[in-house]
């Protein structure tokens, strides 16, 4: 069993898969509960956080009829920084002739690329190969295993996370009664459940709308250039209508997704929308437009921060593939539409993960994607109740995949 773990700043989402012996996963269970204890993505109480963890794998379990004890899960927001580095090893020759590239190669060089000093307060999460060049020849991210050369080069990217809320996360599973086998990128994650491998290799954005952040990555020829945090999100939206509307936020909440849409052109039927009454106050009638213009800027705002940080930061005329929008707010009516106008493209879809057991499909919605994508991403290192790793052999006649090559395979 697989589970994965999505801490969200306004839901929990869990997601149990089980892994078959040939690597095919499927859904077993899921449950969404309410979050607490978290604000902007950031764990903010420790106690709460932890009991709505505990109730939302709790859950998780009697859906499925198991029981766990380990869970892999995603961190996301401000916390998380990323940068590029550059390494350079040479390749020992036998008796005086170039020989093919290994694993140990393989290692030296990418030990010699994460060679930079981070400060103490930062933790590694990823290294990820951009480009390998054996003998100042580009080969692509993925392993050139097997390649004659002299020199091997690569190109990666190195994301780490704020110490301290890596350790909170961490304390509160630990403290939840399970054990966090590992902490992702939260787009990186939400990548293996909604990007097809044609979209990463032709360049695409994946936006995760979050409740408290949107978070942006950006991938060229397969692998990640470029990632982002905004911390303008969904509940700067609830607040709006909020304050403009002089109600409380969870009736603000209440009405965004029941009856808000971010893009005014395509509301065919102008329906009515009953704002409650506050304190004595009579409720009130609003119309889905009027709704729509408190927002429809904001939401505008956020894809704007979000083109602006694309632009700064990543080869934008490369990018030819999409824009995948996941989280929370890629629910929202018209915000296909509006990322279309905003980021100039017709290439915009919402991600959702494809059909992967009989249990109901509850989790093929676009704010499943980070949890369902921990399952995936992790699958290799399927855990059982005890915690020992389930035994895959290899399909008979084949190769055993090195140690390396299976990390790649796992994060792209």
């Amino acid at each position: 069993m697989i589970v994965g773990l999505d801490i969200g700043t306004s839901f929990i989402r869990v997601v149990i898969g089980d892994v078959d012996e040939n690597g095919n996963v499927s859904v077993a269970g899921t449950s969404v509960v309410k979050s607490d204890g978290l604000r902007n993505g950031v764990i903010v109480n420790i106690e709460a956080a932890k009991n709505a963890i505990k109730e939302a794998i709790e859950m998780a379990e009697q859906n499925a009829g198991v029981t766990v004890s380990s869970v892999f899960t995603a961190i996301g927001g401000i916390q998380i920084s990323s940068t590029d580095s550059h390494g350079v090893v040479g390749i020992a020759k036998i008796r005086g002739n170039t020989r093919e590239i290994n694993d140990s190669d393989i290692s030296r060089v990418i030990d010699c690329a994460r060679t930079l000093k981070f400060p103490p307060d930062r933790q590694l999460l990823h290294i990820v190969p951009q480009n390998f060049i054996v003998d100042e020849l580009p080969t692509g991210n993925k392993p050139p295993l097997g390649r004659m050369g002299d020199r091997l080069e690569v190109d990666v990217h190195i994301i780490t996370a704020a110490y301290s809320t890596v350790q909170n996360v961490v304390s509160c599973i630990s403290r939840s009664g399970y054990t966090c086998n590992n902490v992702m990128l939260k787009t990186l994650a939400a990548t293996k459940a909604v990007v097809q491998e044609d979209e990463l290799e032709l360049g695409s954005i994946v936006i995760d709308l979050g409740a408290g952040t949107t978070d942006v990555i950006v991938f060229i020829k397969g692998a990640p250039v470029c990632t982002a945090s905004l911390q303008v999100a969904g509940n700067l939206v609830t607040n709006d209508i909020s304050i403009v509307k002089g109600i409380s936020f969870a009736n603000a909440e209440k009405i965004k997704i029941e009856s808000g849409t971010c893009w005014r052109e395509g509301i065919e039927h102008d329906s009515e929308v009953i704002i409650p009454g506050v304190g004595g106050r009579a409720p009130e009638s609003t119309t889905k437009s009027e709704i729509c213009d408190i927002i429809q800027p904001r939401m505008t705002e956020i894809f704007e921060m979000a083109r602006s940080a694309v632009v700064h930061n990543a080869p934008i005329k490369q990018l030819s593939g999409n824009i995948i929008l996941t989280g929370g707010g890629a629910q929202m009516e018209g915000v296909v539409e509006l990322a279309q106008s905003v980021f100039h493209t017709s290439s915009v879809r919402i991600g959702k993960p494809e059909s992967l057991g009989a249990v109901p499909e509850a989790y093929r919605r676009s704010d499943f994607a980070t949890a369902v994508g921990l399952v995936i991403a992790n699958k290799d290192s399927a855990i059982n109740s005890t915690g020992k790793k389930k035994k895959v052999r290899a399909p008979k006649g084949k190769k055993e995949k090195s140690g390396f090559s299976r990390f790649i395979e796992k994060y792209f």
